[in-house]
């Protein structure tokens, strides 16, 4: 069973919604209304004391997006620490980096269809 998450991260999820990165921002026009393959996503959503860019629970997958601070070892820890986490729910964990999805949508879409039909 998935955490719901923190009640505290409420204000935090509403924020980061309204400050998405451009390229989160591009990902979520592409995902929301079910737009691939009719399923449901949920953005900043909370799952125990995380929140995940990109959310969904049909396929208990979750898309993260990754600026350049993903590159330095401390936050390569803490993605770890985290990954493991939401894989030990279950989940499924995709990442792209946010280069790709400005650079190349349609390709990270075809590769979502790919790893949703798996």
């Amino acid at each position: 069973m998935i955490k719901q998450g923190k009640k505290g991260n409420l204000n935090c999820k509403r924020r980061l919604r309204s400050e998405m990165t451009s390229a989160e921002n591009k990902l979520w026009l592409r995902l929301r209304g079910k737009q691939l393959n009719g399923l449901k996503f949920r953005r900043q959503h909370g799952i125990g004391s995380y929140i995940v860019d990109f959310y969904c629970p049909e396929k208990r997958l979750v898309i993260e997006v990754d600026g350049d601070v993903h590159a330095y070892e401390e936050q390569i820890i803490r993605d770890k620490e985290r990954e493991d986490y939401l894989k030990a729910l279950g989940l499924q964990i995709i990442r792209y980096t946010n280069w790709d999805i400005l650079t190349n949508l349609e390709g990270v879409v075809e590769d979502l269809f790919r790893q949703i039909g798996k």
